[in-house]
């Protein structure tokens, strides 16, 4: 009895299955458990790679880290852009080639422009970057000591930043065939080679915080080449040959429809956090430490949470290209109860325990008290942020670009004044529960806008993609 390593054709058939006609259990957890595995993976690596900079002893190393965190979170924002854009469209596009072989036609260059997109732009903002890398790193917010520490560790992020935009792009193009193994086989492998960056460059050369950079970078370029490796061997239809690379309107309308609220909400998310720290800090470094360790309490069921979310969009997007209501509404249905259990779950099980899993991080007793309120109302948003999350991507599935945009939008512009007004109103209670509110209210938005999307997603059923359904709303 001879076994052998599955060929292109049954790699490409499998993860076919899965958005196709799979049960949707078993869809859900092919497509749903890699993703969460892997955030969870990324999650601890980041709390290591803290350990790793706070080895040296130094504050102002680990200052420049956290400073210089939100140059990440914009990168990957841009890679977000066109990956996120780019693989709800391609996901689309194979889903209508059920019907219409000549639809997967366009998938090259869908994958093309975004892979090229991304490394071009994050090539301009690279070289702007470090055109003005001391005026940057003052508006980061560095001074003292901080200042030589943040300025390495940027610059070094910044050369690396088209190699950053592409592996995340990459990895939502990988996505979008249903090959959500591969993704999490991927990121896994460049956390480890991470972590043995880190060790060679931090504790071995002792390169400090340029030393974390560079294994940022050389570790998304081990990203980089697995998922190129994988593609070319295995995608039946996807190509990232610059021949196929496009500025077409058919394909640049839909992936930046979809692809600009994935950069606005990053966006909005940098200045919220920026907001909340710096009002939670006026009361002391009790409330901001209550803060820190309520956020990474409720970072697990989050994840899992993303990782269904996330997860999902694929389905969601072969489903409406191929014009199958019935997938679409049962995917919709299934993720929504897994949704619903894990963060109920959750919320009752961490709420429960609260004292007990509170205290395995602080032994303030002060800290303690605010700690509980804290991750009550973290707890609350979870849920919120569960189903909103699913609306987003059910919004970028069908190509909703202004419904996605929407609720991208939403939670940065509701959040400010929120917490402004609360923090005036009610002083610290305000500034704690304003995310929750902020997330019921994007909740009722989304509600709102799914109940109005109704007939668009219809129509884009029986159309087959959200172009040829406007035109025949319009003309109705």
């Amino acid at each position: 009895m001879s076994t052998s390593l599955p060929t292109t054709a049954d790699t490409v058939g499998t993860n076919r299955w899965y958005l196709a006609s799979a049960p949707m259990v078993r869809a859900l957890l092919h497509l749903c458990v890699p993703m969460a595995a892997a955030m969870i993976v990324s999650a601890v690596y980041n709390v290591v790679n803290a350990g790793f900079i706070g080895s040296l002893h130094d504050s102002a190393l680990l200052a420049a880290v956290t400073l210089g965190a939100p140059i990440l979170g914009l990168v990957m924002a841009v890679g977000g852009v066109f990956g996120v854009g780019g693989s709800a469209l391609i996901s689309r596009l194979l889903g209508a080639s059920e019907k219409d072989p000549t639809e997967a036609a366009q998938i090259k260059h869908v994958a093309s422009f975004a892979v090229w997109g991304a490394a071009i732009v994050g090539a301009v903002l690279a070289a702007a970057g470090l055109l003005l890398l001391p005026n940057l790193v003052t508006v980061l917010g560095a001074h003292g000591a901080a200042v030589a520490p943040t300025s390495a560790f940027v610059g070094v992020m910044l050369a690396f930043v088209p190699v950053l935009a592409v592996s995340f792009c990459l990895e939502q193009l990988v996505r979008s065939e249903g090959a959500a193994r591969q993704v999490m086989i991927g990121l896994i492998a460049s956390t480890v080679a991470n972590l043995v960056f880190d060790v060679l460059f931090i504790l071995v050369l002792h390169w400090g915080v340029a030393g974390a950079a560079l294994a940022i970078g050389l570790s998304n370029v081990v990203t980089i080449v697995y998922f190129v490796t994988w593609l070319t061997r295995h995608s039946e239809h996807i190509s990232l040959a610059p021949r196929w690379f496009t500025l077409s309107p058919t394909v640049l309308k839909p992936v930046f429809g979809i692809g600009v609220g994935e950069l606005l909400q990053s966006a909005f998310l940098i200045v919220t956090s920026l907001v909340l720290n710096n009002l939670a800090s006026a009361y002391g470094d009790g409330p901001l430490a209550a803060m820190g360790v309520a956020v990474r309490i409720a970072q697990v069921p989050e994840f899992l949470v993303m990782g269904v979310t996330l997860g999902v969009l694929p389905l969601l997007a072969y489903s409406f290209g191929k014009g199958d209501r019935a997938r679409l509404a049962a995917a919709l249905r299934a993720s929504a109860f897994t949704v619903g259990s894990i963060t109920v779950v959750a919320a009752v099980g961490v709420f429960l325990f609260r004292d007990a899993i509170f205290g395995a991080f602080v032994a303030d007793r002060s800290v303690l008290a605010v700690g509980a309120v804290i991750l009550t109302a973290q707890l609350v948003a979870m849920i919120a942020n569960g189903f909103t999350g699913l609306i987003t991507s059910l919004f970028q599935a069908t190509g909703r670009a202004t419904a996605a945009i929407t609720m991208s939008m939403a939670q940065g512009i509701l959040f400010i004044p929120i917490v402004l007004l609360g923090n005036l109103w009610f002083g610290l209670g305000g500034v704690i529960w304003a995310l929750t509110v902020t997330e019921v209210l994007v909740l009722l938005v989304g509600a709102v806008m799914l109940f109005a999307s109704r007939r668009a997603i219809d129509a884009g059923l029986a159309e087959g993609s959200p172009e040829r359904a406007e035109a025949v709303l319009e003309e109705a």
